[in-house]
């Protein structure tokens, strides 16, 4: 299993921007596909983006297209997610997540990854 650390989390103006780090330890981490799911306060958690154990595919929340983009490094074991634009309804906990497989043809859910981190809080001021 692949071990996660979620960071960069913190309070930030609409509009502005973040980025969010998730550290993996573990030898699987390269291969396989990582993803950032969010969940606020009395809602369920839901997805935000995922990206392929090599990069070269990733896939996004229909509302987080456009401001959100996620991305890898494979040397350095980390996966990231830059957030622009940021809105109020942005305001969740945000946990990183290792896949089971290393490439998915369709969106992935959360139910097709098997390791998660302790999540990391994002707070947008309006």
């Amino acid at each position: 299993q692949v071990q996660l650390v979620e960071s960069g989390g913190g309070l930030v103006q609409a509009g502005g921007s973040l980025r969010l780090s998730c550290a993996a330890s573990g030898r699987t981490f390269s291969s396989a596909a990582m993803g950032w799911f969010r969940q606020a306060p009395g809602k369920e958690r839901e997805f935000v983006a995922a990206i392929s154990w090599s990069g070269l595919t990733t896939y996004y929340a229909d509302s987080m297209k456009g401001r959100f983009a996620i991305s890898r490094d494979n040397a350095k074991n980390t996966v990231y997610l830059q957030m622009n634009s940021v809105k109020p309804e942005d305001t969740a906990v945000y946990y990183c997540a290792a896949g089971s497989s290393g490439y998915y043809y369709t969106r992935p859910r959360s139910a097709d990854f098997n390791s998660w981190g302790q999540g990391t809080q994002v707070t947008v001021s309006s």
